[in-house]
């Protein structure tokens, strides 16, 4: 269960005013694995406490801010003059094997950058994806999934994390990347070991992936294709090879874990609530109306969006110190009371893509795959159901993601699919 600092009262507390230095009383350790099991109990006590700004630690002696008030949020996301991504400062007093290090330092990509140096990464990053045809996710997704379902569809019984969302999402993403699997495998491994925050595995996670999107961009320039690496190698924005292998690991970052959360999520919800376990088999609510809904309650990115203010910034009474990282929490400010209505079919005003300079320039790739992936399962297995009880299901510790640990379904033994 949630617990807030020792010395935090049952009250409410007036917010902070004063110095940025006045910044030294309890903190909330976000990356304890009680937060994880239970965010939404968390955010409400944080929210109770300390109003829209928490102070908390991303990691031990990693001071932090959360934001969890989706106005104060959208003000910080629009404003990047006074929330700039730059983390190069910040970092100079952070070890190497700081667990969120891999994940907040600074890259000379789209993510880590503000201003003119991001407008020109983005402007590669956005033609890359442009040129995706919405209108192959569906057979391309298709190809994937069959095979997969094929190869536990006879068994009456699934992990569908290892056994269908992530190596769905995995192939996927290097396909439309342009990525041959051995250098996609390399890819993945490294990018679990960054997301999972385990030490100085983090730091080689990342060295790994680095190395995996250095070769891939190396084969594009001499093996051009029909795929987002190949339009950003050729885009008038002129990358140089570090240039690239940054931004395209970023495809990495945002492709597998959060895609693979978002269709897990939608699932659980599906298979859990009863406006949805029974659309299955003809309820009244879709696939789509799920993944909306996941995306407002637990978005698979839970908090990100990291600003480091380059001076310190009062904001909603609280001053805010230079050079210390400003989280938005996604899923938070998506609940926050002052604009959760409850209604979320068709309801886009969640900041689960982010909002601003930053808004994922991938979202509506990602929402059409996340959905034709859970269609093509519910198609295949129209009388999918939990193998064990809800109540047991298990998330995965640590501050960034909402990722449960498995989801196993059972489901009548079936024949298996031809495309």
């Amino acid at each position: 269960m949630f617990s807030p600092p020792h010395d935090a009262q049952s009250t409410v507390l007036p917010l902070v005013h004063g110095s940025p230095q006045s910044t030294d009383g309890p903190r909330i350790p976000f990356y304890a694995d009680e937060i994880a099991q239970e965010p939404h109990r968390a955010y409400r006590e944080m929210r109770r406490r300390y109003g829209a700004l928490v102070p908390v630690e991303l990691a031990p002696g990693v001071p932090a801010t959360l934001v969890v008030g989706y106005h104060t949020a959208v003000r910080i996301l629009n404003d990047p003059e006074h929330f700039p991504a730059d983390s190069r400062i910040w970092q100079r007093d952070i070890p190497r094997d700081c667990p969120v290090l891999p994940l907040l330092e600074w890259r000379p990509s789209a993510v880590r950058n503000s201003g003119s140096v991001h407008a020109r990464y983005r402007q590669a990053t956005v033609a890359g994806v442009g040129g995706v045809d919405l209108f192959s996710i569906h057979s391309r997704v298709e190809r994937i999934a069959v095979p997969l379902i094929n190869a536990f569809c006879a068994t009456g019984s699934a992990e569908l994390i290892g056994q269908y969302a992530f190596p769905l999402t995995f192939a996927l993403l290097n396909d439309i990347l342009g990525c041959p699997a051995e250098i996609g495998q390399r890819a993945a491994a490294g990018m679990a070991a960054m997301v999972e925050g385990t030490g100085a595995d983090a730091g080689e996670g990342g060295a790994t992936l680095e190395q995996a999107m250095a070769d891939l961009v190396n084969l594009k320039r001499s093996n051009p294709g029909q795929d987002i690496v190949t339009r950003m190698v050729q885009d008038p924005a002129n990358l140089d090879d570090e240039e690239m292998m940054h931004n395209v690991l970023s495809f990495y970052g945002a492709g597998i874990e959060p895609l693979q959360n978002l269709i897990v999520n939608a699932l659980r919800l599906i298979l859990t609530d009863e406006r949805f376990a029974g659309g299955i088999l003809g309820g009244s609510l879709s696939t789509r109306d799920a993944v909306d809904e996941v995306l407002f309650t637990d978005p698979p990115v839970a908090n990100y969006a990291v600003s480091f203010p380059r001076q310190p910034v009062l904001i909603d009474g609280v001053w805010l110190p230079a050079h210390q990282p400003v989280m938005i929490s996604l899923a938070a400010c998506n609940n926050d009371p002052a604009i959760d209505t409850g209604a979320y079919t068709d309801n886009r005003a969640h900041l689960a893509w982010s909002i601003g300079a930053h808004t994922c320039p991938a979202k509506e790739v990602a929402y059409l795959v996340a959905q034709e992936s859970i269609d093509q399962l519910l198609d295949a297995l129209p009388e999918l159901r939990l193998a064990v009880p809800a109540e047991e299901l298990t998330w995965r510790s640590g501050p960034f993601q909402r990722a449960l640990t498995a989801l196993p379904v059972k489901f009548p033994e079936s024949a298996p699919l031809t495309i």
